[in-house]
């Protein structure tokens, strides 16, 4: 990337994501946030799919402030769940948009389910110059059956990756970083980043 391309917004509120998008980065490329760049609209996500979400948000950016952007969405898919709440996973349980609630009304979905195989997938659209390009990260686990660990966000408590016994709330961020969806998505980014 050119010294003038170093600079990339990443069209998200959301400061959890902020904060684990700038510590899998690290200092190799400079993170605008939204309010960086003076942009306080709440973007709709009105797509029926992850993608059609990242790209609604990066696009809103890319032709409204004229910044090299990417977004991201992503959503817990629960297979006994039909894949449910997918793209609907921040607002599972209502537009309020609480992580709680979400949670309780996952388990109660869950509560005579022996399957509860799931899984994370991260979608990130990017625009840079204007041309589009998709990143896809995905993590492979399950459902536990309660709470468990403090860190994290949105559903991390009761998700436990495959090979874990511990829940994406009891593993350091860095350990969470290296495995989860956002973290391979993101590593696909910044590969790609480093070599444009």
């Amino acid at each position: 990337m050119s010294e003038t391309n170093n600079k990339l917004v990443f069209a998200t509120n959301n400061k959890h994501k902020l904060e684990e998008v700038k510590q899998i980065l690290g200092n190799k490329i400079e993170i605008l946030s939204l309010n960086d760049i003076n942009c306080h609209q709440d973007i709709p996500e009105t797509a029926d799919t992850l993608e059609g979400n990242a790209l609604i948000k990066a696009s809103f950016v890319s032709d409204n402030f004229h910044y090299n952007c990417f977004a991201d969405d992503t959503g817990l898919e629960v297979e006994a769940l039909n894949n449910a709440p997918g793209v609907y996973s921040a607002r599972y349980a209502g537009e309020n948009k609480n992580s709680e609630d979400n949670i309780d009304k996952l388990l109660a979905e869950l509560n005579d389910k022996d399957n509860r195989k799931a899984r994370f997938r991260t979608v990130i659209s990017l625009i840079i110059d204007d041309k589009k390009y998709s990143f896809e990260g995905i993590v492979e686990g399950e459902i536990a059956k309660e709470r468990s660990g403090n860190g994290g966000f949105g559903y991390d408590s009761v998700f436990k990756p495959n090979g874990y016994n511990k829940t994406f709330a009891e593993l350091s961020a860095d350990e969470k970083n290296a495995i989860s969806h956002r973290g391979r998505a993101m590593s696909k980014l910044l590969d790609f980043l480093l070599n444009l």
